[in-house]
């Protein structure tokens, strides 16, 4: 008899824990939805065009645009009741470029329900930014990044946030072009242990509109995005004073404006 006890324990172990793992939920492409987030580049109250059009900062400095490029990756969407649901990683990297309206749209699958809230972040993890090179492909691959002027080879790390254009206030170059640059990176690991320019976004979805993800519709989340804050959010920035930015002290100034770029305008259901 006390050979039949630790079997028949034994096999109750074993229906409790197959019984417990059929009750977890899990998802893939089968029984998830369609999402997207829409990244709508502006400038103050105005669309944003490239090369044509000046704008002015709160310094009173007259500028163009000439290129917009940033990561946007990490998604979260959450309930009301709190409950969340995160992207997996792999599906979860973008680069919004102004140049090429098809980079606007984040486009996720998520589990079907009404969602108030989306959070993602403005750059690239420390994680993935450290990962062997064969396993940050697309968007992350340094060769492409390098294409996209989005990498520092020599400083190993991403370029989160890349914005350049023309102003009379920003010194002549070689050519005779008054450009400046903005270039913000930097994840806080161990090239840059005191510069964290990651930025998390919190977008509370209930005032402009839920999203109510189906599989038998598209949902899509649609972001203003206000790039004139680069220069006069939280933290007013004078061209002739930093007409150019990159790995520096200073880059933290502009990363915490970056954060404020982002609202919610409305979503299509």
């Amino acid at each position: 008899m006390k050979s039949v006890i630790p079997s028949l324990l034994a096999c109750s172990i074993f229906f409790a824990a197959c019984k417990k793992e059929k009750t977890e939920p899990i998802f893939n492409d089968k029984n998830l939805a369609p999402l997207s987030v829409e990244f709508d580049n502006i400038v103050g109250g105005t669309n944003l065009y490239l090369n044509n059009t000046t704008y002015t900062n709160a310094s009173g400095e007259d500028y163009t645009i000439s290129l917009v490029q940033y990561y946007v990756s990490n998604f979260r969407v959450y309930k009301a009741d709190g409950t969340s649901y995160t992207i997996p990683q792999n599906d979860s990297y973008f680069l919004v470029k102004e140049s090429d309206p098809d980079t606007r749209f984040a486009r996720l699958k998520v589990p079907e329900g009404d969602y108030t809230r989306l959070v993602f972040i403005l750059g690239v993890d420390s994680l993935r930014s450290t990962l062997d090179v064969d396993q940050r492909t697309g968007v992350l691959d340094p060769s492409g990044g390098m294409d996209d002027g989005m990498y520092w080879g020599w400083n190993s790390g991403y370029i989160f946030f890349k914005f350049e254009g023309m102003s009379d206030v920003a010194p002549a170059d070689g050519s005779g072009q008054h450009k400046f640059r903005y270039h913000i990176g930097g994840f806080g690991g161990y090239n840059a242990p005191t510069i964290n320019n990651i930025r998390e976004i919190s977008i509370d979805l209930t005032a402009a509109g839920e999203a109510k993800v189906r599989k038998d519709r598209s949902s899509n989340i649609h972001l203003m995005v206000d790039i004139g804050k680069v220069l006069s959010g939280q933290n007013t920035i004078s061209i002739a004073t930093h007409p150019s930015v990159m790995f520096s002290d200073f880059s933290v100034h502009i990363a915490d404006n970056l954060a404020g770029m982002f609202t919610h305008d409305h979503t299509e259901n």
